[in-house]
């Protein structure tokens, strides 16, 4: 079977990230042809800096090399330039005059440095700074030592400055503006870098403009227009770049500043695809790294043929070490007269901080010396988050909304190789660099896959977006937009929650086909979140699928570290009576149960149980009037109360009977993740109210009310909700939160994630202004508790899912 041709134009990044996607989803639909102009395989062009400093070699930063082409099936000519595209034809023209037909093409050539048209620019020994070629020349020159001048104090021009001073040259950056990195720094944050740089021997000339340039035989020196004139063994113009789109042109495919393509990354010939620094889209160009790996899923899915995936821009976020200084920004970095700005500076340290706010949502951000929080400013920013709530600890960083110091403003990079980045998962910084090196990981997700490094709380993302900085260099691009469920599909959680409800789909299968789902079956990411977002859209309709669950709430109880099995009966408030707990004793006998221990919830746990145990484990709990607490589920968990007015004499309501109210009405509720609820009988919190999902605080004039809480790894305190007069309006406040957070909630999404994500004053507006919305969403709840409220121990010890729990096979 003759399969069709695709032709790649060039070989770097985007081109050959496009193709890998693509290989992703149909690896044998095509015969692919890959031209460059370079006489290398795919390589790392952002991490041209380290080896111009030599902290890198030419084959650390090879990407793909000949092998992975040739297993792959790829027809590779390298330094092969291709001069057009003759389209009647369906053929790519190369510069020697051959011609290779094609069935579909790709252009990628990227872009290339921008040479002023100055006097001299032609001369031996000036170069741009963006290829091997150009480091090749620059190294050359270093060897002489002398004098170098950039033009252009840019990101790659500052770059390069860094790198030449390493070895021993004298070198002055030249800037036409009045700071340098204007395009991501403000002049504040301009200036303290500045100083940095003259720190480690770099001379920077702001406002100076170039006017000629002169030698002999190669280039001698550089004269500005007010006549100074500087010595010049070496000038490197680092001026900004252009799209590449020499090819394009030349085949009168239509441009404009760059190649114009739509949202299918396809150009004005529909045989013709384009991607990343080449591309125009939306009136944009972008030239980091995160818009052209989105470009290149896109562009992959309409190559195989799926047809679904929408490219509709990037918001884009920049994080650098630049020179070993961190920088963030992101969106605006100066203020217009209708934004409001909130700055930290600390001269001393080198730590500057500018947030630029709209309507209290944040528009823009401008970080030097201090970075840590720029992940979460601009996830805030990206998700339009009213941070009202957030302002007085905004320019402080997440770590002072509760984040309990994992957000430790430590310079990650100076860390050592043993420093724990992960605590969730034993991550050191060592594992997460020889990874990203290694396996020539770009993003946090690749690092998350491939260590699971901030994989599990997340409060360590902002050290490993920092490690992806330091690491790459300096065109790291942070938090790329909005991502998909998981790499079965480009729909992200809303548009599936969205279409669920739309469409009415009410199984796995109309949810695949309507998404175009590219797996046949899913996977241990997809399944377990479908499953409950059609769990919690028809409570009344959807049949549980057990397959689609972890192997914790399949077998409902917690699997131990020796293949046992943890049981924890519910206790209602944490109360319970002498003839429970004879019960519970007489269990763990019965069953020589290893351990029973108290939990931090108010209950016993039973610890060390077989598998093949449980069902009669659970038959005779349940002769004794217990019920699953759900301790393996993501659901409620648990109501931890304090003995309230009954018995303490600070007690201002009745917390016990409060919480075992509150706990019958919730318990059995499957949620994105689990959710525990405290009350406590006075303002002392002795029940800890304000570090759970929900918290009550009992005062003596009613009720406080707050959300968001966690005392998990990433310990957060609530944020206040409101207060309230009476026990029944607690349990519709309370039923309300939790309906609203099970349907607007990622799965896997803790309360406090998503309060952070969607802001305090939204949920608010919808649970206190729109008293008919919240009388609605606790309405909701009611209704689908009367499906969840059975319970799954009974069940299964009277011979459900038997097969779960049937003893292991001994073979003889």
């Amino acid at each position: 079977m003759i399969r069709p041709r695709l032709i790649v134009i060039g070989n770097g990044m985007a081109g050959m990230r496009t193709v890998e996607e693509l290989l992703k989803l149909k690896p044998d639909l095509y015969d692919i042809t890959v031209f460059g102009d370079e006489p290398y395989t795919n390589y790392n062009r952002i991490m041209l800096s380290p080896v111009l400093a030599k902290e890198q070699t030419i084959p650390d930063i090879i990407l793909n090399d000949e092998n992975w082409y040739a297993e792959h099936g790829i027809t590779l000519h390298k330094g092969v330039r291709v001069e057009r595209i003759e389209r009647k034809k369906c053929e790519v023209i190369t510069r020697d005059g051959q011609a290779h037909p094609y069935d579909r093409v790709l252009i990628a050539t990227g872009s290339r440095a921008f040479i002023p048209p100055l006097p001299g620019a032609d001369l031996p020994g000036v170069v741009g700074f963006r290829s091997i070629a150009d480091v090749d020349t620059m190294l050359a020159v270093c060897r002489e030592g002398g004098h170098a001048v950039v033009i252009g104090g840019g990101l790659l021009g500052l770059e390069a400055a860094a790198g030449l001073v390493s070895h021993g040259m004298n070198v002055t950056v030249l800037h036409r503006n009045g700071n340098v990195m204007d395009r991501q720094l403000d002049g504040v944050a301009g200036r303290i870098l500045e100083k940095t740089l003259e720190d480690r021997g770099i001379s920077i000339r702001l406002n100076a403009h170039t006017a000629s340039l002169h030698g002999t035989g190669r280039v001698e020196s550089v004269r500005l227009k007010d006549g100074t004139e500087l010595q010049a063994d070496l000038v490197v113009m680092a001026a900004g770049i252009r799209p590449n789109i020499d090819v394009a042109l030349n085949s009168r495919i239509y441009c404009e500043n760059g190649i114009v393509v739509d949202d299918t990354l396809q150009t004005y010939d529909p045989k013709i695809y384009a991607v990343g620094e080449c591309v125009q889209h939306r009136k944009e160009c972008y030239g980091l790294v995160a818009p052209l790996f989105e470009q290149a899923k896109v562009c992959a899915n309409h190559l195989a043929l799926y047809g679904i995936a929408k490219y509709t821009g990037s918001m884009t976020s920049t994080k650098l070490k630049v020179t070993g200084v961190d920088v963030f920004s992101a969106g605006e970095i100066q203020a217009k007269p209708y934004h409001e700005e909130m700055v930290l500076a600390d001269a001393a340290r080198g730590v500057y901080k500018k947030v630029i706010l709209n309507n209290n949502m944040i528009e823009g951000a401008v970080m030097v010396g201090d970075t840590m929080d720029g992940a979460w400013y601009f996830q805030l920013m990206r998700d339009k988050t009213d941070v009202t709530a957030l302002r007085d600890h905004l320019l402080f960083g997440q770590a002072h909304v509760g984040n309990s110091g994992h957000g430790a403003k430590a310079r990650v990079a100076s860390l050592p190789d043993s420093a724990e980045i992960c605590g969730c998962n034993g991550v050191c910084k060592g594992d997460v660099v020889k990874a990203i090196k290694e396996h020539k990981l770009f993003t946090l997700d690749e690092v998350r896959a491939r260590t699971k490094a901030s994989a599990s709380c997340g409060s360590c993302t902002g050290l490993v977006e920092d490690l992806l900085a330091s690491t790459l260099g300096g065109d790291y691009s942070a938090a790329p937009s909005v991502k998909p469920m998981c790499g079965c599909t480009d729909a992200t959680h809303d548009e599936v929650r969205t279409g669920i409800i739309r469409h009415e789909l009410k199984t796995i299968r109309t949810v695949f086909d309507q998404f175009s789902w590219k797996t046949e079956d899913g996977c241990a990411k997809c399944r377990p979140a479908l499953n409950y977002y059609l769990l919690c859209a028809w409570p009344d309709t959807y049949q549980d699928d057990a397959q689609s669950r972890f192997i914790n709430e399949r077998v409902h109880a917690n699997i131990q570290k020796d293949g046992t099995y943890s049981v924890i009966p519910r206790i209602w408030g944490g109360v319970t009576s002498p003839s429970e707990l004879k019960a519970m004793a007489e269990v763990a006998e019965r069953y020589a149960i290893p351990t029973v221990k108290f939990t931090g919830g108010q209950r016993l746990d039973l610890l060390g149980v077989k598998k093949e145990q449980l069902p009669h484990v659970w038959r005779d709990l349940s002769a004794a009037g217990f019920v699953s607490g759900h301790g393996y589920g993501k659901a409620l968990r648990t109501v931890k109360t304090c003995v309230g007015k009954e018995w303490c004499r600070f007690g201002t309501q009745d917390s016990t009977a409060l919480g075992i109210r509150l706990e019958k009405l919730t318990w059995g509720s499957w949620m994105p993740h689990k959710f525990k609820i405290a009350v406590s009988g006075c303002p002392r919190n002795c029940a800890e109210a304000t570090v759970k999902d929900l918290g009550v605080v009992c005062v003596d004039s009613g009720f406080e009310l707050h959300v968001g809480g966690n005392a998990g790894i990433k310990v957060r305190v609530t944020d206040f909700l409101c207060k309230v007069a009476t026990e029944d309006e607690v349990v519709e406040y309370t039923q309300a939160f939790i309906q609203m957070y099970r349907e607007e909630a990622h799965y896997l999404d803790r309360t406090a994630p998503w309060i952070e994500r969607v802001g305090l004053p939204y949920i608010q507006r919808r649970l206190i202004e729109d008293s008919a919305g919240r009388k609605a969403l606790a309405a909701r709840f009611i209704h689908s508790q009367q499906f969840s409220q059975t319970d799954p121990w009974t069940e299964r010890a009277e011979g459900k899912d038997a097969h779960e729990f049937a003893e292991p096979l001994v073979l003889a």
